[in-house]
């Protein structure tokens, strides 16, 4: 394999673990409480102006900007929950998507009003600039965002089923009422789910605003992502999301150079809807 391709490889590798680190948030909610978060881009797109304020006010980068904007949209995430998301679950699906795209439209309007139309920016400098290997180019800004996203996709997944935090969510999501005679409070861990998935998005949003454009609108395309990921790589599973979005992040990028930037999402998309007619439940999601 050439060093170009060989340097596609590792870049979609790394863009597909970002990708995978906000799905990873999407399908957590759906494993706890089957609701699809709509707003989910949206909370991407949040986080990615969380870190160019924080840039702007106190010259910041991706090390300060994480752990602000995780504790930025885990707020929003549990007030999301407690003020729209409980009351919703209990009519039909359709009030659960109305209400969902609502709170999108809400936060990316809400964005228009504060920041403009205008596309922003990270300095390209701001992770130091290129990183430079037996002949191989990376961003390093991609090289910290791959590296960390890997890391607390799989965080996720060891908290989610080695903990007994992880062990009282997965037991409300099997059955809430038989929790709730364990003692453990349905309403409590769902505002933990909503939380935790929220924070993760921050830290993608966070990660991924240093090598791409931010505008109100750039959660519509995050959305798509996070929800080809999950749909891909199974509804509740958090290694399916991570397979799928290194997947999806290869296939991208190996796309954009074979037949240019303008038609590799038509190849993602292609992939989605095979598995979606061979396996519906996706790769790894259950039969």
């Amino acid at each position: 394999m050439s060093l170009s391709l060989v340097q596609i490889l590792i870049s979609g590798l790394l863009l597909g673990a970002v990708y995978a680190l906000f799905s990873s948030g999407l399908t957590l909610i759906w494993g706890m409480m089957n609701v699809v978060n709509f707003a989910h881009g949206d909370f991407v797109m949040i986080a990615m102006y969380t870190a160019f304020i924080i840039w702007k006010l106190l010259g910041g980068g991706p090390l300060l900007a994480m752990p602000m904007a995780a504790v930025v949209l885990a707020t929003i995430g549990i007030i999301a929950y407690l003020g729209l998301v409980r009351h919703i679950m209990r009519g039909p699906m359709l009030a659960q998507i109305l209400g969902t795209f609502g709170l999108a439209l809400l936060l990316r309007y809400g964005m228009f009003w504060g920041f403009g139309a205008n596309f922003l920016s990270l300095p390209e400098d701001l992770v130091g600039g290129t990183f430079e290997w037996q002949g191989l180019r990376l961003q390093s800004s991609r090289l910290l965002g791959g590296g960390v996203a890997v890391a607390l996709t799989l965080g996720l997944h060891f908290l989610l089923t080695r903990t007994s935090l992880g062990s009282r969510m997965l037991a409300v999501s099997e059955d809430a009422m038989a929790a709730q005679l364990m003692g453990i409070r349905p309403d409590h861990m769902q505002a933990v789910a909503w939380a935790l998935a929220a924070g993760m998005t921050g830290i993608a949003g966070a990660l991924i605003a240093t090598f791409f454009y931010i505008s109100p609108t750039v959660g519509e395309n995050l959305a798509i992502v996070a929800f080809v990921t999950v749909s891909l790589g199974g509804f509740g599973s958090v290694p399916g999301a991570l397979v799928a979005g290194l997947l999806i992040g290869v296939i991208e990028s190996f796309s954009g150079y074979l037949i240019g930037a303008v038609y590799k999402d038509i190849v993602v998309y292609v992939l989605f809807i095979a598995v979606l007619w061979l396996r519906p439940q996706g790769l790894m999601g259950k039969n």
